[in-house]
């Protein structure tokens, strides 16, 4: 049988037959374990713009609240052609690219310093990004010729983090944000923005930012020329960097 085409300008989820609109869907809800609760959470559903909602599994979590899961049916559309034209997809550089490019276009060593900030313990993202082991199997910032990187580790004050890119004169300042309880990671994002443009320097430097719960709209929001979520290695962000400090070489000041 021939494959449907689909219509990129209306497009939905599907499970068994393209189009259909459904979707399979969990959540807690804190209220007791009983029929009640089903017909909540059923209600919510619907509320929520769901249509033929329907619990296939519900069970008491612990007393007081009971977890669903639920199939639902989808009727709302997106118009992913737009989105294509809106050029939301990078071609990111291969490794020897962003060599090839950093030496034609940069000519010198790119200084990045980077951390995990406030009270975040979590280093793991900063130093899949810049360490030379990177991350399944793309080497971080640190094993590239064009790059001179400075990993702070994580709970480093925001201070202390300007302080040392101050000092050694950085390119560009990354930030990893794993803690995201009671929007701390945006707290804390914000006051670095702050503090680089009480020193006069946030056209001087790049500031970039990334965790879990970053996404690239939200980095712009608060003062940062990039947010990086996840599925990033560190390529598509060294890519970044080349690329917007090129830019700005070429725009005189």
């Amino acid at each position: 049988m021939p494959e449907r085409e689909v219509d990129l300008t209306r497009v939905r989820p599907y499970a068994d037959h393209l189009g259909d609109g459904l979707v399979q869907m969990s959540f807690t809800l804190p209220v007791p374990y009983s029929l009640a609760a089903r017909r909540a959470a059923l209600e919510l559903a619907s509320a929520m713009g769901f249509e033929e909602p329907e619990v296939v599994h519900y069970e008491q979590l612990t007393p007081g609240y009971t977890y669903f899961v639920m199939y639902v049916r989808c009727a709302a559309t997106v118009d992913f052609a737009s989105l294509q034209e809106e050029g939301f997809d990078i071609e990111y550089l291969s490794e020897d690219e962003i060599e090839t490019f950093a030496a034609e276009h940069v000519r010198r060593p790119i200084v990045v310093v980077g951390a995990s900030t406030g009270s975040d313990t979590h280093s793991v993202g900063i130093d899949a990004m810049l360490n030379l082991k990177g991350y399944h199997g793309h080497h971080g910032l640190e094993g590239y010729r064009a790059f001179e990187t400075y990993n702070l580790g994580s709970q480093v004050p925001n201070a202390a983090l300007l302080a040392k890119a101050i000092e050694v004169g950085a390119d560009a300042i990354l930030v990893s944000q794993t803690v995201t309880q009671q929007n701390l990671h945006v707290q804390n994002l914000t006051e670095l923005v702050e503090m680089v443009e009480a020193e006069g320097r946030r056209r001087e430097v790049i500031l970039a930012c990334g965790g879990p719960r970053v996404t690239n709209e939200l980095a712009k929001e608060l003062g940062y020329d990039a947010g990086f979520s996840k599925g990033t290695y560190p390529h598509h962000l060294a890519s970044f960097i080349v690329r917007e400090l090129a830019a700005r070489a070429a725009v005189p000041r």
